[in-house]
């Protein structure tokens, strides 16, 4: 486990929670996510942020609107992260690639190339997403199954830090009286051919400052953490439960032992902190959210094509397991009728308990809206003060569940401005924050050695004109 709590910030620029836009004094301005982007990421660096986090989606539609409006126009993660390296100086940058969709050359020249303009400050997450849409907006056809997608990314990878390592370190000798610019024998191409990728390099960027970008990998799937453990240095993942995380968790350091691999991946899972200086006012800032959640409530907006259908009274009859045919949304919840609920019901309740500490047959009621906004976005919130939120993530990190969070927020900026005001100082006071920045690169800060080249790793010096028959598999030094 880390030194300290791993913390990213997820950059959503209308937010990760679907009515977040709504609240009074949210931004909800995608023309002008420029200046909130420069205003977030500085707000994480004073911070002591590990990173700012950027995902990605590859396609648009009118449904996203109502699921998730982040999602609908968005800036580009690999120009943020290019941006940022010149607006930041210390925090991590973190860019989302889709192995199906990225040009493996182009990518690795980006990355490189962004790597040296932030003095080694860039990361990678590699997803390996099927969306049809994203299909025809690339050309492409969607693959069958999880298993090729997952092989392709395996490939990309490999074939990903190879380019990288095509230059050495120390391959400019600059030789002024000798008339040399380069030692041709620390000039590599990589050859990679498989099933899935074909690239030849050598890459026309100087080595990555850090060596390799730190891949991050996100997923629960079989294959998905086949692919972290060995490929990936963060694994991104998301359990409901300590008990679970902390039995992945100790699997992966297992399994990433037997590999032979040099220390496991580290672990962050995303959660979506509400925070206030009392609980009252956490649990009201979340009671507003879930009450500007669309809800099918009959209304016109309820009745687009594009309205999500778990978001009705019908879809969360069938959550509980009881008819509720005829209730309206802002109706309390019967302790008659509750008792019926099925297990996966019993849990909506303690989870509505949880975050606005509504019981049924207490003082604040449950009402069905709480119950179906709950059921229909499905995030993992924390809701409370800031020792209660600060609790919750050393009870997390402490038990060996994770090694930190990718800290999301419903919306932007005042719910960030809180966890950073608030939450931050009270993990810097506990000792498991860092109070100032201890290295300059990513890896330094996520306390990932730099890796040797791969080329040099595997055998010595070979010219760029040498090929590799296939591509071959990491070696533990990577």
């Amino acid at each position: 486990m880390s030194d300290h709590l791993i913390l990213g910030a997820v950059f959503r620029g209308l937010g990760a929670y679907p009515s977040g836009w709504r609240y009074p004094g949210a931004h909800n301005d995608p023309l002008r996510d420029v200046g909130l982007l420069r205003r977030t990421a500085r707000a994480a660096e004073a911070a002591k942020f590990d990173y700012l986090f950027f995902g990605e989606w590859l396609a648009t539609g009118p449904d996203l609107e109502f699921r998730d409006p982040d999602l609908l126009a968005r800036l580009d993660p690999v120009s943020s992260i290019a941006y940022l390296a010149g607006v930041t100086k210390r925090i991590g940058l973190i860019a989302t690639a889709n192995t199906s969709f990225f040009d493996l050359y182009s990518l690795a020249r980006q990355t490189a190339s962004i790597d040296r303009l932030s003095a080694g400050r860039a990361g990678l997450n590699v997803v390996t997403g099927a969306d049809p849409r994203a299909a025809g907006n690339h050309g492409r056809d969607v693959r069958d199954g999880t298993e090729p997608r997952y092989d392709q990314a395996a490939e990309f990878v490999q074939a990903l830090r190879r380019l990288w390592d095509s230059w050495e370190d120390d391959a400019f000798v600059r030789d002024r009286r000798g008339g040399r610019l380069i030692d041709p024998d620390r000039l590599h191409r990589t050859d990679a051919v498989g099933e899935h990728v074909r690239v030849t390099g050598p890459l026309n960027a100087p080595r990555p400052v850090q060596g390799h970008l730190p891949i991050m990998h996100a997923g629960t799937s079989t294959r998905s953490r086949q692919l972290a453990r060995e490929q990936a240095d963060l694994a991104l993942v998301a359990w409901p439960t300590l008990a679970e995380a902390v039995a992945f968790r100790t699997e992966l350091i297992r399994q990433t032992r037997l590999l032979g691999r040099d220390g496991a991946p580290k672990v962050v899972t995303p959660l979506l902190p509400v925070v206030a200086e009392t609980t009252a006012e956490a649990r009201a800032i979340f009671d507003e959210l879930l009450r500007l959640l669309p809800l099918d409530d009959g209304s016109e907006l309820s009745r687009s094509p594009d309205f999500p259908t778990n978001r009705s009274i019908r879809s969360l009859s069938g959550a509980v397991g009881v008819p509720l045919g005829g209730v309206g949304l802002d109706d309390e919840v019967p302790l008659r009728v509750s008792r019926r609920f099925t297990e996966g019901g019993q849990r909506l309740l303690e989870t509505v308990a949880a975050r606005t500490g509504r019981l049924v047959g207490g003082d604040s009621a449950v009402t069905y809206r709480h119950l179906l906004a709950t059921h229909a976005v499905p995030v993992a919130a924390v809701v409370g003060s800031t020792q209660e939120v600060a609790d919750h993530l050393e009870e997390w990190f402490g038990a060996g569940g994770v090694d930190g969070f990718n800290v999301l927020t419903p919306f932007l900026s005042a719910p960030f401005d809180a966890f950073t005001s608030l939450v931050v100082p009270e993990l810097q006071r506990r000792g498991l924050f860092r109070t100032d920045y201890e290295g300059s690169t990513l890896r330094e800060h996520l306390g990932l050695r730099r890796p040797r080249n791969l080329h040099r790793a595997e055998g010595g010096v070979g010219r760029a004109d040498d090929t590799f028959d296939g591509i071959v598999g990491e070696r533990a030094s990577a």
